[in-house]
């Protein structure tokens, strides 16, 4: 999980904001003509889409508010599952102590002081506001000649060779090679007849060749 920064929970928020803007002119335009009766259902309308708007987007299976939503976020526990109504309650109730003294200061001043991001309610009700795209951690790994490992490699085995193809791009030239070091006891034999290849072309060959590619 990516955890979101000010940047993108801040436009989150000014996206909702302007939603609950245009609903509650909605409900002003139609219900303002009914006198006394029109006023108070129009607040109360009010607080309803103040306080239940978040809550209830929340625990939709977007997890998100439109503004999140538009802006890719989404809201989660800390455990990474989806938020629990408690939790959006608690979330959304203490909204009133981020708000403090202005202009949601202390909320602000919250999140950047820990590395989640996490405002007030957050930190209260064990949620934390994430990117809704996953890290990708892997790349797609170089190409290579395919080569059939020496014994059959366990599911774990597998796993980890096609981990370690997929980070080719995102080690340094010395960690790369260390790793392969260690799994060369998976590589056939260099016969004579066989084309130079290092250690780590021939460990890349064999990720290849658990992907399903074949001379």
């Amino acid at each position: 999980m990516r955890p979101a920064g000010l940047v993108a929970r801040t436009m989150a928020f000014l996206l909702d904001l302007l939603i609950r803007l245009v609903i509650d002119l909605g409900l002003l335009m139609a219900l303002g003509a009914w006198g006394g009766l029109g006023v108070g259902l129009t607040l109360l309308g009010m607080f309803c889409v103040e306080w239940l708007y978040p809550i209830v987007f929340e625990l939709s299976r977007w997890g998100a508010t439109p503004g999140k939503r538009a802006v890719g976020l989404r809201v989660v526990m800390d455990t990474g599952l989806p938020v629990t109504p408690a939790a959006s309650f608690t979330r959304n109730l203490l909204r009133v102590a981020d708000f403090l003294p202005l202009a949601y200061g202390f909320g602000i001043v919250t999140m950047l002081m820990n590395r989640d991001c996490k405002r007030l309610g957050d930190l209260a009700a064990g949620t934390l506001v994430v990117h809704a795209e996953p890290v990708v951690l892997h790349d797609t790994p170089p190409p290579a000649a395919p080569l059939a490992p020496t014994r059959p490699l366990s599911a774990r085995e597998q796993a980890a060779i096609l981990s370690w193809a997929g980070r080719a791009r995102r080690l340094t030239p010395a960690r790369f090679e260390e790793l392969a070091q260690m799994a060369a006891c998976v590589l056939p034999p260099v016969k004579a007849e066989d084309p130079k290849r290092d250690t780590v072309e021939r460990l890349l060959g064999v990720a290849q060749w658990l992907m399903g590619r074949r001379a």
